[in-house]
């Protein structure tokens, strides 16, 4: 039987000031509040951006449940919290999707945002599934905070099928730089205050935020509360 964590969700912050992110790491204990009250939150509306066929999704966006998540690549939460998703998409064999959308924090882990741009190169390459077998290995491969050496990316980008060529012609480009800075903003825009960040998206439009990088057994709460 798994123990409960004095510590649930230890999720770095982003605090917006002077103009800019600045990120500080805090850390929070865990909340004894049921999945129920958070899922009946009165708060105020998230501005979350649709999901469209442009999104790198495992799933259908037609599934009963979309879970949106903001995440860094170099975020050791988020590394934890991506093993969690897996088992969720699995467990409920389609009736939960997954959705990833970038969020590197650069005044945490200045790696990052080029990581996340390498994704997006992938996935340019190699299509959805490519895109999320490139950021699995990534995930597998890095040590977080920054570990990652920059050479490791064509490496990955060979090893799930792609041509390190064409590959390191994109990432060297800059094309996607634009793209993940947006999500960015968007994240921020949506409420993100750190990472992982993550909004459970139901049929009838309400969202459902996932704080950090919660256990699976709270998130399976949250999601069979909803489900009901």
């Amino acid at each position: 039987m798994e123990s409960t964590p004095q510590n649930k969700y230890l999720i770095p912050l982003a605090i917006i000031a002077a103009g800019g992110l600045v990120a500080v790491a805090i850390y929070f204990g865990g909340s004894t509040s049921s999945p129920q009250a958070v899922v009946n939150n009165t708060g105020p509306e998230i501005d979350l951006p649709p999901v469209t066929e442009k999104d790198h999704i495992i799933g259908s966006r037609n599934a009963d449940l979309v879970i949106v998540e903001y995440s860094d690549t170099e975020c050791p939460f988020c590394k934890t919290f991506h093993n969690t998703m897996k088992e969720v998409v699995q467990t409920y064999e389609g009736k939960v999707a997954w959705v990833y959308r970038h969020f590197p924090i650069v005044q945490l882990h200045s790696k990052a945002p080029k990581e996340a741009e390498a994704t997006e190169c992938a996935a340019e390459l190699g299509g959805n599934q490519i895109f999320w077998d490139y950021i699995d290995k990534l995930l597998e491969t890095t040590k977080s905070n920054d570990s990652l050496n920059p050479s490791e990316l064509p490496k990955i980008a060979t090893s799930v099928g792609l041509d390190a060529t064409a590959f390191t012609t994109c990432l060297s480009s800059g094309k996607y730089t634009e793209l993940v800075q947006k999500s960015v903003e968007e994240a921020i825009k949506a409420g993100a205050l750190g990472t992982p960040y993550s909004i459970i998206v139901t049929k009838d439009g309400q969202k459902i935020v996932i704080n950090g990088a919660e256990p699976l057994r709270d998130v399976k709460l949250k999601i069979d509360a909803l489900l009901k």
